[in-house]
């Protein structure tokens, strides 16, 4: 009898790993298998994928997982995570993405959407994670492939004009931009969409093979994008990763416009039209504190989570708050969407921008960031962590004299031997030095790895 495979372990935004060792045929269908039995039973599946040449072997195992458990499956194709999350809310249907983000082709990954588009609480994950440890031996015949149904332009379609409704009539003639679509699965959506909606657009990225997947393009590698827009003379550049559930804009002198920034635009913006619930915008702890001075100043309160787009929906929804987001360009407009959205954010920064008649740089201005020094520093044991008393007396001398300048972000990674350090300071020479000094006394808290 062959060994069972190893039980996939959910991280921070679903199953991830290198594809064909990590992620198997055997172990992706025991995890279709498991989801089946607590998100079903007898319900439809939809999945769709990103454009990594493991995709369609992975979709295959996971739809043979959920058919084994005798679920429908429909396959919408290739198509950007927050599309099938609108899809399983309209629908009310449980779906799965087969998709590494940000990472290289090598890797993939699974996400899971309970029916209605959210992702899954930390306790359905770890039900789903037992269930995959339990699992009795799968019947000798497997699902048949023609039993899933592929609907992939019907989804796709369906996704488009759900975009184009949020802008309630509105249109986005006249406007120039450059986008970058990572050669992911946005490719084919995002310069649909927004020529539907007027925008004259300059695409970047869009000829996936498979194995040029964010490769030094997307929301990870803007350069290309950066030297395109003032060259082309385009208002704005909006760049997504893989799977395009965030978004990195360039102004239109070609600066970098990132979540904070994003962010920002759309509390103001809503603020002014009374369409800012309680006046909140939901951030991480990773905002910068130039971006909490901005909203401070601009009468908006800052509710802050720990990282992961999840974390910030989950206090979204306790809250009943319209709007949050991560720095890394993942923004949530809850009115709008269950996720992450980058091709509607980049459309809703491209509607500001129409309605106020002002340029990127200008909207973008409202944030003066403070330099940021972001290390991950190896240790020997991360979890003496809270006892190392001699590290948090110089984390609190650096907070002494740093006073309101800046601050200091002290988290172990939940994965790898590491710690994360982040100093702000009112310079990128400040920020430097007590990010090194602070790194130093860490590793002599709690030992050198090597």
């Amino acid at each position: 009898m062959a060994p069972k495979p190893a039980v996939l372990r959910f991280g921070t935004d679903g199953v991830r790993g290198v594809a064909d060792r990590d992620l198997t045929s055997d172990s992706v269908r025991a995890l279709g298998r498991a989801a089946a039995r607590i998100l079903g039973p007898d319900v439809c599946f939809l999945i769709a994928r990103d454009t990594r040449a493991s995709g369609p072997s992975i979709e295959a195992a996971l739809a043979d997982g959920f058919l084994i458990e005798s679920c429908a499956v429909e396959s919408v194709g290739v198509l950007p995570t927050p599309g099938l999350a609108y899809l399983s809310q309209e629908r009310g249907l449980p779906a799965a993405m087969v998709s590494a983000s940000h990472n290289p082709y090598e890797d993939n990954g699974i996400k899971l959407f309970s029916p209605g588009g959210r992702k899954l609480p930390d306790e359905v994950e770890a039900r789903i994670e037992a269930e995959m440890a339990s699992l009795p031996e799968a019947p000798a015949a497997l699902g048949s492939p023609g039993a899933v149904v592929r609907a992939p332009d019907a989804a796709r379609l369906r996704y488009l004009e759900h975009l184009v409704e949020c802008l309630d009539g509105r249109s986005l003639d006249g406007l120039r931009a450059v986008i970058d679509c990572a050669n992911g699965a946005a490719f084919e959506v995002a310069p649909e969409t927004l020529r539907r909606l007027g925008v004259e657009v300059t695409v970047l990225a869009a000829a996936p093979d498979g194995r040029n997947i964010n490769a030094g393009c997307g929301s990870t590698h803007p350069n290309s994008l950066q030297a395109a827009v003032p060259a082309s003379g385009a208002h704005a550049g909006l760049a997504f990763d893989g799977d395009a559930d965030r978004l990195i804009a360039v102004d239109e002198q070609g600066g970098l416009v990132d979540g904070d920034l994003l962010l920002a635009i759309s509390a103001l913006d809503l603020k002014s039209r009374g369409a800012l619930a309680h006046d909140t915008v939901v951030v991480t702890v990773m905002a910068n504190l130039g971006f909490r001075r901005a909203m401070e100043q601009a009468g908006i309160r800052v509710v802050e989570t720990r990282v992961g787009d999840r974390y910030v929906l989950e206090a979204m929804d306790d809250g009943g708050y319209s709007l949050g987001g991560e720095q890394s360009g993942h923004v949530i407009f809850a009115d709008l969407a269950t996720t992450g959205d980058g091709l509607l954010s980049g459309i809703l920064l491209l509607d500001v921008v129409r309605r106020s008649g002002r340029t990127v740089s200008d909207l973008a201005s409202v944030v003066t960031k403070l330099p940021q020094v972001l290390a991950s520093v190896r240790v020997a044991d991360r979890s003496g962590l809270d006892a190392a008393d001699s590290f948090w007396a110089e984390v609190a001398a650096v907070e002494a004299e740093l006073g309101r300048e800046g601050r200091v972000l002290v988290r172990p990674s939940g994965t790898e031997p590491l710690v994360r350090v982040m100093v702000e300071a009112p310079t990128d020479a400040d920020a430097a030095r007590h990010t090194a000094r602070l790194s130093g006394a860490l590793v002599s808290a709690l030992g050198d790895p090597s």
